[in-house]
């Protein structure tokens, strides 16, 4: 699944949307960014309702696909701005982390 299709699957918002989507690997579901920047796996979503540049920054250390916006969030513009320059994705989903991570579980284990 890349981003685009995961952005369908999750009838999320493709807040930033790179030029190239990315193939997604696994997902890591967590609101302490210490934690993601920990255990998020490589070419992964990170599931959260952190929605400010740092998050951005943990997503580039882990080398992340895409970043899930829960709850509808508002995302602030530098945040978009800082994932365009790095190639990562933004969605956005009224869902909440809980049903977002039960969504893509059997999906992403199904290609693993």
């Amino acid at each position: 699944m890349n981003t685009a299709e995961l952005a369908r699957t999750l009838n999320a918002a493709r807040v930033c949307a790179p030029e190239v989507d990315r193939e997604v690997a696994g997902a890591y579901t967590s609101d302490l960014l210490s934690d993601a920047m920990a255990n998020a796996p490589e070419n992964g979503v990170l599931v959260t309702i952190q929605a400010h540049k740092n998050t951005v920054a943990v997503a580039t250390l882990r080398d992340l696909a895409a970043i899930v916006i829960c709850n509808n969030r508002p995302i602030p513009d530098d945040m978009i701005e800082a994932a365009r320059s790095e190639g990562i994705a933004i969605l956005q989903t009224a869902e909440d982390q809980f049903a977002v991570s039960g969504r893509l579980y059997p999906l992403l284990r199904a290609g693993s």
